[in-house]
């Protein structure tokens, strides 16, 4: 890990900080200002960036590849919530505001590099700058929507109808994400995703 100054390709990382859905706005202070906190981590398929029931919480914008949120229970079995990828970013906000631990991890579906940095060092930034702060909100509420969307999917589409609504949300993951973790996400087995694949319904 290093500070996005002291990094070699520091360059391109700020080129692709700009394309964040949360950064592109920012003004040339401003964005050094937060620079200054940012750590890059370059991690593994099957890394933890966080782990559920923590109390120390950091805010990620992806650089590069593919994150996942996931719910573990008592007896390892997963729920993946929501998939992530460059552009995007990852936090745990409400549970910060709430005060509570995570209620869930964030994982490298792929190899990944995040730019990162404390919670409460995110929070004292975007508290200094309302247009900033509005737009996190906002996406922290769609992203939350977006989850919920898709719990009541699960329950209320056939498995087909489940890949379509992936196909039509996601275009841009779907040849992306490995089927294991696709098939995991749509609540069905790798062998049904490859099953209606090669019968033609989807």
């Amino acid at each position: 890990m290093s500070l996005v100054e002291n990094h070699p390709e520091k360059t391109i990382i700020r080129v692709q900080l700009k394309q964040n859905v949360l950064l592109k706005n920012l003004s040339e202070a401003d964005r050094a200002e937060l620079e200054r906190y940012l750590v890059v981590l370059d991690s593994h398929k099957g890394d933890f960036l966080l782990h559920q029931g923590v109390q120390e919480m950091e805010q990620y914008f992806i650089l590069d590849g593919i994150l996942k949120r996931v719910v573990t229970n008592s007896v390892a079995k997963e729920m993946i919530l929501r998939f992530a990828a460059e552009r995007d970013m990852e936090t745990s906000y409400a549970a910060w505001c709430l005060k509570t631990p995570t209620p869930y991890s964030i994982v490298c579906v792929t190899k990944a590099r995040v730019a990162k940095l404390p919670l409460p060092q995110w929070i004292a930034f975007i508290e200094r700058h309302a247009e900033i702060k509005k737009l996190f909100e906002h996406e922290v509420m769609r992203v939350m929507s977006e989850i919920m969307a898709h719990t009541i999917t699960l329950h209320l589409l056939d498995a087909p109808g489940r890949v379509h609504r992936f196909v039509r949300k996601h275009p841009e993951l779907l040849d992306r994400v490995p089927k294991k973790e696709l098939a995991s996400y749509l609540n069905m087995s790798a062998e049904t995703l490859s099953r209606l694949k090669q019968h033609g319904k989807i």
